[in-house]
């Protein structure tokens, strides 16, 4: 049998071009979990760095993560007592395109941005341009609304702060968009932010319609003063001018098939068996054998028959004496969850041999080594020609049944 596994996922590697753009990769996978089968969602494997890798319980409590990237916002102007740092950033859903590389099959990603941190270092220590002789308290006197933990809406606090005598490192939630301003209640003069520390939430498709393989697509976001994606207002300008998140999502199907010892030699019979034909002698109705297997799929996939040998509707049985022939129809049954390509469940569906012929079926969840049926059978007018014309010879053929996951996108 044709049997062909897939793969899904997200990576993350840095780089700065001389177009002077941050560069980072973000990786997904999906393979189906047979302990979880109606979860057909892709999972996040960017390593968290930056704020969730210093402070991991705070972003598992929140259920975020984040990644470092080396930009920085430094001041292009002293800030004086009553200006402000305006932090902005794309909190509205983005769409992209991922590509897969071998098909080029297309499906769309949903991207936002859903937190936002640094850390920012001051020109002179908070105590100096406070005056308040407790780092912490000057902290919070340096701006009006308290320290940076705390975040002015429309963004929300998210857990805690890390401070030093001319630093303070915070991240914030931004559950929509809009830009949130710290005013300097002290005259603060320079300042940098030293990184950005990005969360974002994802949308991906239904990895069930995916084929398997490595999706790729990009997606850019300015970055800068003014109407840039990413920004801290007019005072402050940024190094790189803009931001290129590369995705990579990695589909791993599976598509098994395992047959029971001994399931691979097929024996027609009729109703009854033998001895119930040479009892009476009556034609059977039909000669057959249902021949169960075990099923595992998570995605769509197709099936058609190889007859030993070559007929472009049917595959027949041959008597090895005369070389006459008798029609075997070969069927399929799948368990629930697997259905028709017009989403119906699929009892007695009948295969026919090459591709061409090859039927569609697509999981509406994984299914993991579930049972279906084979239906091998000689119709009535067949039989009749077998225990007559043919009688006492035998009638043998071999018949391959292909599972195939290996679908382009137009079928």
């Amino acid at each position: 049998m044709k049997k062909t596994s897939c793969w899904p996922v997200f990576l993350m590697v840095l780089s700065l071009s001389s177009a002077q753009a941050a560069n980072q990769e973000i990786r997904a996978l999906f393979q189906p979990d047979p302990s979880q089968p109606n979860k057909n969602e892709f999972i996040n494997k960017t390593p968290n760095s930056g704020y969730c890798a210093i402070f991991p319980s705070e972003c598992e409590d929140n259920r975020m993560f984040s990644i470092q990237v080396p930009i920085r916002f430094s001041t292009v102007t002293p800030l004086f007592s009553d200006n402000g740092v305006w932090v902005k950033v794309p909190a509205d859903w983005r769409r992209l395109t991922v590509t897969n590389q071998e098909t080029l099959e297309t499906s769309t990603v949903e991207v936002r941005i859903s937190g936002i941190g640094s850390r920012f270092q001051l020109s002179k220590p908070v105590t100096e341009l406070t005056g308040e002789s407790n780092v912490l308290e000057a902290h919070r006197k340096l701006w009006t609304g308290s320290s940076w933990v705390y975040a002015p809406p429309p963004c929300l606090y998210s857990g805690v702060g890390y401070y030093g005598i001319s630093s303070y490192q915070f991240f914030w939630k931004t559950p929509e968009q809009g830009s949130c301003n710290k005013t300097a209640a002290f005259d603060v003069g320079h300042m940098l932010f030293e990184h950005l520390d990005i969360a974002y939430e994802l949308r991906t498709p239904n990895p069930l319609s995916m084929s398997s393989g490595l999706y790729t697509g990009s997606l850019t976001y300015s970055l800068g003063r003014g109407s840039a994606d990413f920004t801290m207002g007019p005072f402050m300008d940024s190094d790189d001018t803009a931001l290129n998140l590369d995705f990579v999502l990695d589909v791993q199907h599976v598509l098994k098939v395992d047959l029971p010892p001994g399931g691979n030699r097929i024996a027609l019979e009729p109703d009854g068996g033998w001895q119930t034909w040479l009892n009476t002698r009556k034609t059977p109705a039909r000669l057959y054998r249902d021949q169960t297997f075990h099923i595992s799929a998570s995605s769509r996939f197709k099936v058609h028959l190889e007859c030993a040998r070559d007929n472009p509707n049917y595959c027949y049985l041959f008597n090895e004496a005369n070389n006459a022939a008798a029609l075997l129809q070969v069927k399929v049954s799948l368990p629930g969850g697997l259905t028709d390509a017009s989403g119906n469940p699929v009892r007695l569906k009948e295969l026919l041999p090459g591709e061409l012929n090859a039927v569609t079926f697509q999981p509406g969840k994984y299914i993991d080594r579930q049972q279906g049926t084979l239906h091998f059978e000689v119709p009535r007018e067949w039989t009749e020609t077998i225990l007559t014309s043919g009688r006492g010879n035998k009638y043998s053929g071999t018949i391959v049944v292909v599972f195939d996951s290996e679908i382009s996108p137009q079928q």
